[in-house]
């Protein structure tokens, strides 16, 4: 893997003459920092000191899974919503219970903003900690808009409902991650944890293989 390089002076990321346009996420040839001191960093420590400038263009990571979930599938999502947020990430989901509601509960109680896409015709139908209702009365067809608006989804625990955002996403060409009894799917990946979870990430955000 490729090295990443913090310059402090520039508040800029770079790799082998190349800098990273954390708005557009796309790296490209670097004129400016060549000279001035930089040190080492991992993708998600990265994705911290870009994140908490606000430099960080807030393409929405996915958190899926089931309305009726476990307390352990809750305990993760909410863990997880919290580490979105204090890493500069979007959070959005389908704004309703279970493990949708316990990611919503982290990212907003992390000073995030949690997306809800709501199947429902009308914005109350979203959980108490989504900050952004977007309500589309498309029943389950809103899976389709969360899968393609994420750049990354991650499936915690779920059924049937789960099992379709993974193949749209997988369809959309997202990475999709599994973990905590999610639908077992060839093409993606089964992690354990927050911190394996937020490296993928930070790696599918820095164009990492």
């Amino acid at each position: 893997m490729t090295a990443l390089g913090w310059v402090e002076e520039d508040e800029k990321l770079i790799r082998e003459g190349q800098a990273f346009d954390p708005y557009r996420l796309e790296w490209s040839v670097d004129n400016g920092s060549r000279d001035r001191p930089s040190h080492t960093v991992t993708p998600v420590e990265a994705l911290s000191l870009l994140g908490e400038r606000g430099l960080l263009r807030r393409v929405p990571v996915g958190i899926i899974g089931p309305r009726e979930a476990t307390p352990a599938q809750c305990e993760l999502a909410e863990q997880l919503g919290a580490a979105l947020a204090k890493h500069g990430l979007q959070l959005l989901c389908g704004g309703k219970s279970g493990v949708m509601e316990a990611a919503c509960k982290g990212h907003a109680m992390s000073g995030g903003l949690p997306i809800g896409i709501l199947p429902d015709d009308e914005w109350q139908a979203a959980n108490a900690y989504v900050a952004i209702p977007i309500a589309t009365g498309l029943g389950p067809a809103r899976n389709a808009i969360i899968a393609r608006a994420c750049m990354v989804l991650v499936a915690i625990g779920g059924g049937v409902g789960t099992l379709s955002e993974i193949a749209l996403g997988l369809q959309f060409n997202r990475l999709v991650l599994a973990t905590a009894d999610a639908p077992s799917v060839i093409g993606v990946p089964l992690v354990t944890g927050v911190d394996d979870i937020l490296d993928r990430i930070a790696k599918r955000v820095f164009s990492f293989a």
